[in-house]
C-alpha cells in the first residue's frame, strides 16, 4: 500500500459549535416565506473539506434572507477521534452513517444510527440538501445526483463540477441524499452529494466552497454578495452526465486491479480486464466505459464497492 496522502490544510476546531438546536446542528430562521435549505458536513468523519466550509459560514454569521438555513456536522464523534497516523479509520465509529437511512424505523444500536435519528427531523424538513463529501483516492470532483431526473436537472443548475453522476446509491444501505422526499420523483424536494476530491487536498476545500456558494445562491435564500469573496470559481465550459450501470463489489476483499486507474477514465473496448476478484476477471461490459471512483489505495473487505461502471448520457 502506498504512503498516506498528505494533509494540506488545517482542520477546524468544531467543539465550539456543539450547542445548537441539537448537538452540532444549527438552524437560522429568516422569518420570511421561503425554502428550508440544509448544508451537511462530516457524513464521514474524515471528509473534512465540507467541515471547513460549514465552520467558516457559521463563524461569518451567514443568515438567510428568506426561508431557513440548516447547518450540520453529521458524524462528529468520528471526526473528533481523527488520528493523522491512521486517518482513514475516522470515517466512522460503528458503521457507515450514509448507509443507515433505510433503517430508521428500527432501533438505533450504533453511534451512526443514533446520530441519524437526531438528524432525521432536520433532513425531513429540508427542501434542498447539499451533502459535502470527499474521496479516499485522488480524483476529479463528482456531483452525485441520484437516480432521478430532478437531481440531474438541479446539478446542471449548480453548474459545477464537470461530471454529474446519475446513480441509484449503494446496495449496502440508503444514503441521506436519497431519503424520503428526495427520492420521490413527484416531490419538489431535491438533494445533491458532492465528492470534492481527495479528503485532505487543499483543492478539495476550493471545490467545497465553490459548490456550496453555488448551491446556496441557486436556492435563493442568500444573494451572491452574502457569501465569502473568492469562493465562486469559474464555471466549466460544459458538464457531462455519467449514468452508473454497474457497481462492482469485491466478494471477499481480494480484488486486485490490473493497473492504477484514474477516476473518470474511459475504457474504449468492451471486455477489457480491469482486475481480478478471487482470480475471476472483472471486465468492462460495453465500449467507452467510464470508471467512477475506482479504488486504488485502500484495504478492502468483503462487499466493498471497488469501482462503478458508467456510460455517458446522450
Amino acid at each position: 500500500m502506498s504512503e498516506l496522502p498528505p494533509i494540506e490544510f488545517t482542520f477546524p476546531e468544531l467543539r465550539r459549535w456543539e450547542k445548537g438546536i441539537a448537538p452540532y446542528v444549527h438552524i437560522f430562521e429568516s422569518g420570511k416565506p421561503g425554502p428550508t435549505v440544509m448544508v451537511a458536513a462530516l457524513t464521514h468523519g474524515n471528509e473534512v473539506s465540507g467541515a471547513v466550509v460549514v465552520d467558516t459560514l457559521l463563524e461569518k454569521g451567514l443568515r438567510p434572507r428568506n426561508g431557513a438555513l440548516i447547518f450540520s456536522f453529521n458524524n462528529i464523534e468520528a471526526y473528533l477521534g481523527f488520528d493523522p497516523r491512521t486517518p482513514f479509520k475516522s470515517r466512522m465509529i460503528d458503521e457507515d452513517f450514509n448507509r443507515t437511512w433505510g433503517r430508521l424505523d428500527q432501533p438505533a444500536t450504533t453511534v451512526e444510527t443514533r446520530r441519524a435519528h437526531v438528524l432525521k427531523p432536520f433532513v425531513e424538513r429540508a427542501d434542498f440538501l447539499l451533502d459535502l463529501h470527499s474521496m479516499h483516492d485522488d480524483g476529479v470532483p463528482l456531483m452525485l445526483a441520484g437516480a432521478l431526473d430532478k437531481g440531474v436537472a438541479f446539478a446542471r443548475k449548480i453548474g459545477a463540477p464537470v461530471d454529474i453522476i446519475r446513480d441509484a446509491g449503494h446496495a449496502a444501505g440508503m444514503r441521506m441524499r436519497d431519503y424520503g422526499a428526495f427520492g420521490d420523483p413527484a416531490s419538489p424536494k431535491n438533494a445533491l452529494l458532492i465528492e470534492t476530491g481527495q479528503h485532505w487536498r487543499a483543492s478539495s476545500v476550493v471545490v467545497a466552497k465553490d459548490v456550496t456558494a453555488r448551491f446556496l445562491a441557486e436556492t435563493g435564500i442568500v444573494e451572491a454578495g452574502d457569501l465569502p469573496a473568492g469562493w465562486r470559481q469559474p464555471s466549466p465550459a460544459e458538464q457531462r452526465v455519467v449514468e452508473v450501470t454497474h457497481a462492482i463489489a469485491t466478494r471477499r476483499g481480494n480484488y486486485r486491479p490490473v493497473r492504477h486507474f484514474e477516476g473518470q477514465e474511459m475504457i474504449a473496448k468492451a471486455g477489457t480486464v480491469l482486475g481480478h476478484d478471487d482470480d475471476q476477471p472483472v471486465t468492462t461490459p460495453y465500449d467507452n466505459c467510464v470508471l467512477v471512483m475506482p479504488s486504488s489505495n485502500r484495504p478492502l473487505r468483503a462487499g466493498v464497492t471497488v469501482v462503478r461502471l458508467g456510460r455517458l448520457a446522450a
